[in-house]
């Protein structure tokens, strides 16, 4: 494993990748447990208020990486690219401090963070190209690699968070999340190479449009949106369910998150290192599976240790979803890695945005157990779809007609 990992930083520019992926990580989860409550007590939104401002923001960066995404592949710089979305998540955390108009604020973030979404696609796609050019065998294992740091910086960010808050208060919590953007594209400025994308030739370029338009893409597109739906409501639901339902406590939600959460990053890192024996198609389809399976272990689940120990399965399928989705798309489509990164993209915020959206609904009519239920027919029909979704080997084999 060690010679692996090292072998990773022969790919160009691989290096810097890590320090700004995990810098990302830190950057967003430092304010992200602390927005919803600094806009609805210090800024005075109320809760739907709230939940239209996410959702809005949300969707600009959806359409801003659709926009940015083809014209990358077609010869954008992506150096450029990076540096005006870090900017922009930049100006968009500090527009917090700025605005005190929801309505002008609502603009300002929709805006550079839309533009700021941009960011991790084209990081992605910058490593996924370099890792051609270097001919890695072990493309999966470096991007896996290269997500599990986000998962690490969402452990480390939320402790930085919790002290800056009680020491500089909302103000030091956006001005220190604004400097670490500010600091990432500093870094790509100065030590990330500037180069166009290599032009492919019409018959790859040919190819990988009539996949965008196909159901080959957008099948996987739709399971991957529906699960990270069932994967952000199971993040609301469980702590609910644990207290509401289970009658634990509130030690016990921590350990729940903390234990899915510490065993995420070693799984994607061991999942990666196994692209070469297993195929990201099937991890997928996989993944599926060990999530029915925990839904239904959590369905019929009586106590709060039951929980905590099906957290194992929990962070397999999240692992598989983060960590090797990223690479299922690539495989999809190797000639437009910005497009492929950005459809996963897309897919995780508009699940995210959706299971955040419904998964309170649900609870309240249905009750918080039969959630589970709703999830695990959710996670079925994803099954289903994925299995019926040719592996990119059959669709590269797979003649084109004009």
């Amino acid at each position: 494993m060690y010679t692996r990992l090292k072998k990773l930083f022969e790919i160009k520019g691989y290096g810097l990748f890590v320090v700004c992926m995990l810098l990302v990580g830190i950057g967003i989860s430092i304010t992200t447990p602390y927005l919803s409550l600094y806009c609805t007590e210090d800024f005075g939104m109320s809760a739907g208020s709230f939940g239209i401002f996410m959702a809005v923001s949300s969707l600009s960066g959806v359409l801003v990486n659709s926009l940015i995404a083809k014209r990358s592949d077609s010869g954008l710089d992506r150096k450029r690219i990076i540096i005006m979305a870090m900017l922009s998540s930049a100006l968009g955390y500090i527009s917090y401090l700025v605005f005190r108009n929801f309505f002008i604020l609502l603009i300002a973030v929709s805006v550079f963070s839309g533009l700021g979404a941009a960011a991790m696609p084209q990081i992605y796609a910058y490593a996924q190209e370099s890792a051609n050019e270097s001919n890695s065998d072990d493309k999966t294992f470096a991007m896996s690699s290269l997500r599990s740091l986000i998962s690490l910086g969402f452990l480390i960010g939320p402790l930085g968070g919790t002290l800056i808050l009680g020491y500089l208060g909302y103000r030091g919590l956006f001005l220190g999340t604004t400097t670490i953007f500010l600091i990432i594209a500093l870094l790509v400025f100065l030590f990330l190479q500037r180069r166009k994308v290599i032009q492919n030739n019409t018959r790859e370029k040919k190819s990988d449009n009539y996949s965008v338009r196909s159901r080959q893409i957008m099948q996987p597109f739709i399971a991957f949106i529906l699960l990270f739906g069932v994967n952000a409501i199971n993040g609301i639901n469980t702590p609910l369910f644990i207290v509401n339902e289970l009658r634990g406590t509130h030690a016990d939600v921590g350990l729940v998150v903390s234990i899915s959460a510490g065993l995420e990053i070693p799984i994607m890192l061991v999942l990666g290192a196994l692209s070469k024996k297993i195929s990201n198609h099937s991890l997928m389809i996989y993944g599926c599976i060990i999530s029915c399976i925990y839904y239904i272990v959590l369905s019929v689940s009586s106590n709060s240790w039951q929980l905590i120990a099906a957290q194992l399965l929990q962070a397999t399928s999240v692992a598989i979803l983060m960590g090797n989705g990223l690479s299922y798309f690539a495989d999809l489509m190797p000639n437009s890695p910005g497009m492929s990164t950005t459809i996963y993209s897309n897919g995780s915020t508009i699940g995210r945005l959706l299971g955040n959206l419904s998964g309170g609904i649900i609870a309240q009519f249905s009750g918080f157990r039969h959630v589970y239920w709703v999830c695990l027919g959710t996670v079925m029909f994803s099954f289903f779809v994925l299995l019926g979704t040719k592996p990119h080997e059959e669709i590269e084999e797979t003649p084109e007609t004009d």
